[in-house]
């Protein structure tokens, strides 16, 4: 069972970049699917989620309107599109799958986690 991230890049700010998650292993669509981000000498922080049974979507404040989770079921991946990035979005970015009793924004309650990829944004 394996999680890869990746898509990670260094951009400028305002630019886009999308990264995607890839499983092999797991089929993603019965999986809650989350993103965190990580940025250096600070806690890991929740940044979006999917849902697996009612495709619920979630994000957070500081992302809102400018990313958004999707997933294409036949390629066995969930994306993160991310918009209009800023430097404070630069961190490494993990994508996360829960199977049950997930808390989305809690990271001890996902059962496999991606490699991380580096977002890197500049001003």
């Amino acid at each position: 069972v394996q999680l890869q991230a990746s898509g990670g890049g260094l951009v400028q700010g305002g630019e886009s970049l999308r990264l995607s998650c890839s499983g092999s292993g797991l089929t993603l669509e019965g999986f809650g699917m989350g993103w965190f981000r990580q940025a250096p000498g600070k806690e890991r922080e929740w940044v979006s989620y999917r849902g697996s049974r009612d495709g619920t979507r979630a994000y957070a404040d500081s992302v809102m309107g400018r990313f958004t989770i999707s997933e294409d079921v036949d390629e066995n991946t969930v994306y993160l599109q991310m918009n209009g990035l800023e430097p404070e979005d630069t961190a490494v970015y993990y994508c996360a799958a829960a199977k049950y009793g997930v808390q989305p924004q809690i990271s001890s309650t996902y059962n496999y986690w991606g490699q991380g990829t580096q977002v890197t944004v500049s001003s």
